[in-house]
């Protein structure tokens, strides 16, 4: 298993525990240009959704048009707005392909002459699904969740609770090296499954934490990769995460509205800091017996198969008087899916099952209201009742 290891360059790194994988070579690869393939077909897949816009607009009466004068113009910012979106796209892949085992990225990644209209009419790629589609679409959203000054009330709510239980439990106590100069740093080592675009990761490994994320989309790790290795300074970047939100608009402005990102300089890590990312499914990375002092779980218990599974493998990989820390709803990210299974627990009953591991729940607190990447301005939100708690291994 892949552990934090010291980083002298202030830059997480992704590693790859392709051994462990139940993919083949030939299935990761193919997996890998899939996502490819959506990333690069969302341009194409945006501007459709814009055409229907304009055709329903043109269906209309002149009597009509002349109530709305102002939406061709609407529209067509919002074709700017996705080009935007998409030039960040291509830039978010090049450079990417050496996260994974002999894949060359397509030529189309760099193409500075992808705007024809013609492509407007492809399909979409090979296997690419409307499913990835919604991917690629929250990937962007996510950039705002973790990373810009638009998202900081949706950690306020739920990594605080998670950073100030985890600093309470594993204070950092400075010492003195042997040169005279301060010692920050502290020997807990801390996982965050479903890590995401990694800002929970890394604000452990700013504090002084030996921390590793691990997640098992490729949409989230490309996008990770990118913030967290690529962003050279606060707000380099700027996206328009709502532009293919059609309903529930106050304003033309609120649909067309940016972002920029990160809010941090994400190079200023301490150095010889300890952070790195891990690629591949929870359950088949991490297994080894009595390995982590610290686990800390934000919206991810939910996206099990089986969620008995998740808190047996806590358990077991957790040292004796480890801590797990969940913050989060049961919104199960597989029922209802054909061809997978999904076992769902209530509140209650996984309570339950947590404490006939032998876990000890010594903090417990809910409802605590939350979103999730929610767009404020929207007349429609949807947040969930979430229960935050510590469950410790004795």
């Amino acid at each position: 298993m892949a552990k934090s290891s010291d980083n002298n360059q202030a830059v997480s790194t992704i590693v790859s525990d392709n051994n462990q994988s139940t993919m083949n070579e030939d299935e990761e690869a193919m997996h890998f240009r899939k996502v490819i393939g959506a990333f690069l077909y969302y341009r194409t897949s945006a501007r459709n959704r814009v055409r229907r816009a304009f055709y329903s607009y043109g269906r209309l009466s002149e009597a009509h048009k002349r109530l709305v004068p102002k939406y061709e113009g609407y529209l067509s910012q919002l074709l700017k707005c996705i080009d935007q979106n998409d030039s960040l796209i291509r830039q978010m892949l090049t450079g990417c392909e050496h996260l994974f085992n002999n894949y060359s990225m397509p030529s189309s990644c760099n193409d500075t002459n992808h705007k024809s209209t013609e492509q407007d009419s492809l399909p979409p790629p090979s296997g690419v699904t409307s499913m990835d589609m919604d991917k690629v679409k929250t990937t962007i959203k996510q950039f705002v969740r973790d990373w810009s000054t638009d998202g900081e009330q949706e950690r306020l709510v739920c990594y605080a609770p998670i950073i100030e239980e985890v600093k309470k439990r594993f204070p950092i106590i400075p010492t003195m090296n042997e040169d005279g100069s301060i010692n920050n740093f502290s020997s807990t080592q801390i996982l965050v499954p479903g890590a995401g675009l990694g800002r929970l990761s890394w604000e452990f490994a700013r504090l002084g934490y030996a921390c590793q994320g691990n997640e098992v989309s490729l949409y989230m790790l490309i996008a990770s990769h990118f913030v967290l290795n690529r962003c050279s300074h606060i707000n380099a970047h700027t996206i328009h995460p709502w532009i293919l939100n059609f309903c529930n608009n106050l304003s033309n402005e609120d649909q067309l509205r940016s972002a920029q990102f990160p809010d941090v300089n994400t190079a200023s890590l301490p150095p010889n800091s300890r952070f790195s990312m891990s690629a591949g499914d929870f359950l088949q990375v991490y297994n080894e017996p009595n390995d982590w002092d610290c686990v800390t779980t934000c919206f991810f218990i939910d996206t099990a198969h089986n969620i008995v599974e998740y808190v047996e493998r806590l358990w077991k990989i957790l040292k004796s008087g480890g801590v797990w820390i969940n913050f989060g709803p049961l919104l199960y990210h597989f029922e209802d899916i054909p061809n997978e299974s999904s076992f769902e627990l209530s509140y209650a009953d996984l309570r339950t099952v947590i404490l006939s591991y032998g876990f000890q729940i010594e903090v417990e607190k809910l409802p605590i209201r939350a979103g999730y990447i929610k767009n404020d301005r929207s007349m429609l939100h949807y947040e969930y009742d979430c229960v935050f708690f510590t469950a410790v291994k004795p």
